[in-house]
């Protein structure tokens, strides 16, 4: 499967195949009538707790993804990325975050765990 991160905020494009957003809380300024998107999936978004900590501080990155990762690896964790790969139809999955640094949030974090 071949996965990307995009922001919410930007165009869907043609070659996106299935959009899942995967943010806790929704994204500012979106209209869930006008999102262009497959599915949401905040089961498989880090805990508020997480999220909290990070406050998407590049500097954290490392330790975030680390935590991130334990968090997927408990059974609701599991069960919300095999949800999210079920959403999954044709060969290409599109992760939405509404985070700025797109590279430094969850989506990066779980777009590398589901290619690998």
């Amino acid at each position: 499967m071949n996965v990307v991160v995009k922001r919410i905020y930007e165009e869907a494009g043609h070659n996106d195949g299935t959009r899942v957003l995967v943010d806790r809380i929704w994204p500012r300024g979106v209209r869930k009538a006008e999102a262009d998107l497959d599915a949401w999936n905040k089961d498989v978004a880090p805990s508020t707790e997480l999220r909290r900590w990070y406050g998407h501080d590049p500097e954290k990155f490392d330790e975030f993804a680390r935590r991130y990762r334990e968090e997927l690896d408990s059974d609701a964790g599991r069960e919300a990325i095999k949800t999210l790969r079920d959403t999954v139809t044709g060969k290409r999955l599109t992760l939405l975050t509404a985070a700025k640094d797109a590279d430094h949030s969850q989506a990066a974090v779980l777009a590398d765990l589901l290619s690998g």
